[in-house]
């Protein structure tokens, strides 16, 4: 009997402890958990840093295809990355007649597969320095390493910052962004 309670007891404590070692690993964005259980969508409506992004792949209809399997990349621009849109941009672009043009903003901020900073780093070491990929809207972005922080590069030659990397999904990867990358 006292074998029993003393395995029971450091069971317990071994499983606490791999509780609070897993709750100092997750990754807090916008002052909300992302569980990696969840998917983007999941995972971004509980974001108050991605307010704007939320209400934006609401209004371009995108909610279904981000809580699909994927795996997905996401550069996740925060509220204050729309903020610095020219005045206007973010109401005109959620107007129902432009969502075409939204829907088109917001998939050149998805990369198909799951590239993490890892194998981002990787792919930018292997590039000799920076490496290009294609985006579901079908552009192109450009990945550079400055400093030691990852620069995104749209066609437009704007360059957002990755601010919060590897936030993992259960449907891909999101990486916070500082700007909105805008396709040509």
């Amino acid at each position: 009997m006292k074998i029993s309670r003393k395995l029971a007891s450091v069971s317990l404590a071994v499983m606490l402890g791999l509780g609070a070692a897993s709750a100092f690993a997750q990754v807090m964005v916008g002052g909300a958990p992302m569980l990696a259980s969840k998917d983007i969508i999941d995972n971004a409506v509980n974001s108050k840093d991605h307010t704007t992004l939320v209400a934006a792949v609401k209004a371009a209809g995108l909610v279904e295809t981000l809580k699909g399997p994927g795996p997905f990349t996401v550069f996740a621009p925060t509220n204050a990355a729309f903020a610095a849109l020219p005045a206007g941009t973010v109401d005109t672009l959620l107007k129902p007649e432009n969502k075409g043009m939204l829907s088109g903003i917001l998939t050149y901020h998805v990369v198909p597969g799951k590239v993490d900073a890892a194998a981002l780093t990787k792919m930018i070491m292997d590039g000799k320095g920076s490496t290009s990929f294609k985006t579901v809207a079908g552009g192109m972005l450009t990945a550079k390493s400055a400093g030691g922080k990852v620069m995104i590069t749209d066609e437009k030659g704007g360059t957002a910052t990755v601010t919060i990397a590897d936030v993992y999904q259960s449907n891909g990867v999101i990486h916070v962004v500082d700007k909105v990358l805008l396709p040509k």
